[in-house]
């Protein structure tokens, strides 16, 4: 397969596998700390804050004492790709998550609670449909990041090619190879098109609202 071609589909089904992964857990995690009085939100938060100030080989060296010395045989496969896109991405979908399910009006909740919902159901009648764009824009900033994940993917899955050598994989790769120019260029603006793509989406939904 192409050298360009095989990188491009691979990181499409890691990102929309993360994507997958994410999305239920980060509006779990969004509810909890928008609205839920659970204690240790401070703690929570610290958490699922981490994956951004950690540098991303720490990430990475975490997740392969999990899924690879630990037994579970993932380490060095594509899913261990998705599982590091996956957690790196995880902040952007919770906080971008957590902004739409606070603006949900607490008013039309507890009108809810008042009619009989319990609190699943004022959280699938109310909540998550009027948080529906904010989630959808997590979720595209999630695939985006997803499809630019390298340091913990790198440190995890490694750059075997037809298995685990994303975009930016690739291109780190094919840079340190001579006649690869062509095929390096074509990837950058390959992922430059796309992360742009995904953009224009974010801004179509999470902010369309707002005009």
């Amino acid at each position: 397969m192409s050298p360009v071609v095989e990188p491009v589909l691979l990181s499409l089904r890691v990102s929309l596998v993360a994507t997958v992964m994410v999305v239920p857990v980060a509006t779990a995690l969004a509810w909890l700390l928008s609205k839920s009085r659970v204690p240790g939100k401070s703690v929570i938060s610290a958490a699922v804050n981490l994956p951004l100030v950690l540098p991303p080989v720490v990430t990475g060296f975490f997740l392969l004492d999990v899924l690879g010395r630990r037994g579970l045989g993932i380490a060095f496969t594509w899913w261990a790709a998705v599982i590091a896109a996956a957690v790196v991405a995880l902040p952007l979908a919770v906080w971008t998550s957590k902004v739409a399910i606070d603006a949900v009006d607490p008013a039309l909740e507890n009108a809810a609670r008042v009619l009989g919902r319990t609190e699943w159901g004022v959280f699938r009648d109310v909540t998550l449909p009027l948080a529906a764009r904010g989630i959808l824009g997590g979720a595209v900033l999630v695939f985006a990041r997803s499809l630019g994940e390298f340091g913990a993917t790198i440190v995890v899955a490694g750059l075997t090619p037809g298995e685990t050598l994303t975009i930016s994989g690739a291109v780190y790769l094919y840079m340190q190879q001579d006649g690869m120019a062509s095929a390096t260029t074509a990837l950058v603006w390959t992922a430059a098109a796309i992360s742009f793509l995904s953009l224009l989406v974010v801004n179509a939904t999470v902010w369309a609202r707002g005009r």
